[in-house]
C-alpha cells in the first residue's frame, strides 16, 4: 500500500495529504454556515433552508470521502508514530465519532437529537487532527 501511495503522490505523500486534510477542513467550515441555515439559526436571502441541508449533506458525503483517503495515507505511509500520539488520538476519534454520525443519519434516527452534538463533535476533532498535523507542517 505504500508503494501505491508513494506512486500516486510522486513521492510527496505528507503534502497530498495535507492539501487533501486542509480541503476537508474548509469544507468542514462550509458545513457549520449551511447546516445554521438549515436549521434556521441564519436565515441569508439568498439561501434557502432546503438547498442549504441539501448541500450539507453532499459536502458531508465529499468529506468522508477525503478523510478515508487522508486516513488510508496516514497509516500506510507514516503508521503509528510514538510521537503523534495527539494526531492519532484525534485522528481515531474523529473517525469513531464521524462513523457515529452516520450510523445515527443512516440506520439509528431515533438517536437524530445529537446529531447537532456529534457535528460540533466532529468538526472540533477535524480542527484537532488538523493542527496536529497539517497546521505545523504549513506553518514551516
Amino acid at each position: 500500500m505504500e508503494d501505491l501511495v508513494e506512486s500516486l503522490t510522486r513521492g510527496n505523500p505528507t503534502a497530498v495529504k495535507v492539501v487533501l486534510a486542509s480541503v476537508a477542513f474548509a469544507l468542514a467550515a462550509y458545513q457549520l454556515v449551511l447546516i445554521a441555515v438549515g436549521y434556521g439559526k441564519l436565515r441569508p436571502s439568498f439561501l434557502a433552508s432546503r438547498p442549504a441541508s441539501a448541500a450539507h449533506r453532499a459536502s458531508g458525503d465529499a468529506i468522508v470521502v477525503i478523510l478515508v483517503v487522508v486516513a488510508v495515507m496516514c497509516v500506510s505511509v507514516l503508521g503509528f508514530e510514538d510521537d503523534a500520539v495527539l494526531h492519532i488520538t484525534a485522528g481515531s476519534a474523529l473517525l469513531a465519532v464521524l462513523a457515529l454520525k452516520l450510523a445515527v443519519l443512516r440506520r439509528w434516527h431515533a438517536a437524530g437529537r445529537f446529531l447537532p452534538l456529534l457535528g460540533t463533535s466532529v468538526f472540533i476533532l477535524l480542527a484537532l487532527t488538523w493542527l496536529s498535523s497539517a497546521g505545523s507542517f504549513l506553518a514551516d
